[in-house]
């Protein structure tokens, strides 16, 4: 079991539609439990008061709440990408109604906010050679999606 686990609250009963979408999107993904409102309330008997699902191999709570509470950018889902193909894909599939908001960020349909990062751009960033990085970073607030080989023309100088 996992010992900090991310507990998402949805409002308006959007937690399943969430969830399925999210686990169509990563592999290694599953739902791993439904738990249902019983008698006691307080939301109607039989609908799902939350769902366990794990997004590569994570695990994740996503509660059916109520309007209360909103999504904000405070908090985002940092995601570790290895390819130019991965990011496409996730940026595509997870900004797909949802909204760019910046430099490898995106808010998905459902208001959680995602990073979608190349993992060389931490190496990149992090580079002893400040002219690098300063390059890196100066090219990096000109994309939406993150780009690698504009990031590999920043950093070597090109």
């Amino acid at each position: 079991m996992q010992k900090i686990v991310p507990f998402l609250w949805f409002e308006d009963s959007k937690a399943v539609d969430a969830v399925n979408f999210y686990t169509c999107i990563f592999k290694d993904s599953k739902i791993v439990n439904t738990i249902r409102y019983g008698e006691a309330g307080p939301g109607p008997e039989g609908s799902v008061m939350y769902v366990t699902f794990q997004l590569e191999g994570h695990e994740f709570y996503a509660l059916n709440g109520n309007p209360q509470f909103k999504f904000t950018e405070a908090i985002s889902l940092f995601v570790n990408c290895e390819t130019q193909e991965e990011v496409d894909e996730l940026w595509k599939k997870l900004s797909d109604g949802g909204m760019e908001l910046g430099p490898g960020w995106v808010k998905d349909k459902f208001g959680v906010s995602w990073q979608i990062v190349p993992t060389i751009l931490r190496e990149y960033l992090s580079d002893p050679d400040n002219e690098k990085s300063q390059r890196v970073m100066q090219a990096m607030m000109q994309m939406n999606k993150i780009d690698i080989e504009t990031l590999k023309q920043a950093y070597g100088g090109r």
